[in-house]
């Protein structure tokens, strides 16, 4: 029997996607700092995308809008437009649909392509990237970075090393020469915190996390010591996708840009109260109920944390969600500063219609009258839309509650293992 063929993954990412999407629409913006943001005048929203002259002047993605305003006094900022951008990811995925069905979007702009299958008719993966590259630019209008390799991780890091319009192939052959050499937090899953723990140890390069110990990886980091270890050596064997493949829901969440610093504990029940409305009405959309709910709060430097907590009975009755986020608000803050983002999520599903044990301590009656309730406020509000029905609380600072939590904000996207993909981790260390 013959070894397995290796494989050919591509990973393809449209350069500065919202950014150049915009200017294709809006030609008199270019040769001006340019970003795609939310609203500059309500304080709402961060920079989703810049063009290359903000990227120069210092924008980065992920800045709130004052902040680029601050490093880039010129920068015009254009509200995204999230079915202009869909239209054009759809688009870019009938390219790719030219060459195989096995791809997996990582966000709107990004995608694995594996391209095994078709290396016999369309020509080998630098090829193909090639290819795929010159298409996007005469049919789209928009360019491309591409990484070759033969594993996602790979792949990925190949179409961040070159930007933009650009295609890089990294083999068995070469990757110790491409990837190891770079510092270690240009690799996937590789975040701020563990960034600071692995340097604090001297792990500081690609290399040196992949010729660790991996025990040590483990004590210092987890179970994710393992993966990212794996990672680092190529050894990633997660499948891509089927392009109408789409994971289960694991996390439904919202978070927001207060309009105004949050100053007490009334400002943040009213936004705590829009975003559990909306997460709960999701919840409901969706036929499950949580048993986790988690919150996620930013200060007025940009210093954020998160915090989550079991809840006594599976729920997405929009109070009981909202009750516990302020208990986890009102227990892990101090109010050393005003509160400028905060985020609630719930985790950890059941499906709603599950039977459950019930309790003497539990009024079962009330809880049936309020999830009644929300399910006649989400059917109201799909009919009349969200203003039309709304809690008295919101009276309170319309300025804070004019929110449309569920429409104006973005559930949080699903991550590399949501899948349902193994990387292999099981199996090396169990």
């Amino acid at each position: 029997m013959g070894l397995p063929q290796m494989r050919t993954i591509l990973h393809s990412d449209m350069n500065n996607c919202f950014a150049s999407i915009e200017l294709l629409h809006r030609p008199e913006l270019r040769g001006h700092p340019m970003a795609v943001g939310g609203d500059p005048e309500a304080r709402h929203g961060i920079v989703l995308a810049k063009d290359m002259i903000a990227k120069k002047a210092g924008v980065k993605t992920g800045m709130a809008l004052w902040q680029a305003r601050q490093v880039c006094p010129d920068i015009v900022f254009v509200p995204p437009r999230m079915d202009l951008y869909l239209r054009f990811s759809r688009m870019a995925h009938e390219i790719y649909a030219d060459y195989t069905d096995l791809q997996e979007p990582f966000g709107i702009d990004e995608s694995w392509l594996d391209v095994t299958a078709s290396t016999s008719i369309k020509g080998e993966g630098p090829a193909i990237a090639e290819d795929i590259r010159r298409r996007m630019k005469e049919e789209l209008g928009v360019t491309v970075s591409i990484g070759v390799s033969w594993n996602k991780i790979y792949a990925k890091f190949g179409s961040d090393y070159k930007k933009p319009d650009a295609v890089t192939v990294i083999t068995p052959e070469n990757y110790r020469d491409i990837v190891w050499p770079m510092p270690v937090e240009d690799l996937l899953y590789v975040g701020r915190s563990t960034n600071r723990r692995l340097r604090k140890v001297g792990i500081t390069t690609v290399g040196k996390l992949a010729e660790s110990d991996p025990e040590f990886l483990h004590s210092l980091l987890g179970k994710m010591g393992y993966v990212l270890r794996m990672f680092a050596r190529g050894e990633d064997n997660t499948p891509v996708s089927r392009e109408d493949y789409r994971a289960p829901l694991k996390s439904i969440g919202n978070s927001t840009t207060a309009p105004r610093d949050l100053v007490n504990m009334q400002d943040v029940k009213i936004i705590i109260y829009v975003l559990a409305e909306s997460v709960g009405a999701r919840l409901r959309e969706n036929g499950f109920k949580c048993n986790v709910v988690e919150i996620w709060v930013r200060d007025n430097e940009l210093a954020s944390f998160v915090r989550q907590k079991r809840v006594p009975r599976s729920t997405n009755i929009t109070s009981e969600i909202a009750r516990a986020a302020m208990e986890l608000f009102a227990a892990s803050y101090d109010w050393h500063k005003p509160v400028r983002s905060i985020g609630v999520r719930a985790c950890s599903f059941v499906d709603a219609s599950m039977p459950e044990q019930l309790d003497i301590f539990t009024d079962e009656a009330k809880r049936d009258k309020q999830h009644v309730i929300d399910c006649a406020i989400d059917e109201i509000r799909g009919r009349f839309g969200f203003d039309s029905i709304r809690r008295g609380l919101m009276n309170c600072d319309p300025e804070l509650s004019g929110l449309n939590a569920k429409e104006d904000n973005t559930v949080h996207p699903h991550s590399y293992f949501e899948s349902g993909n193994r990387t292999g981790v099981e199996d090396v260390y169990g």
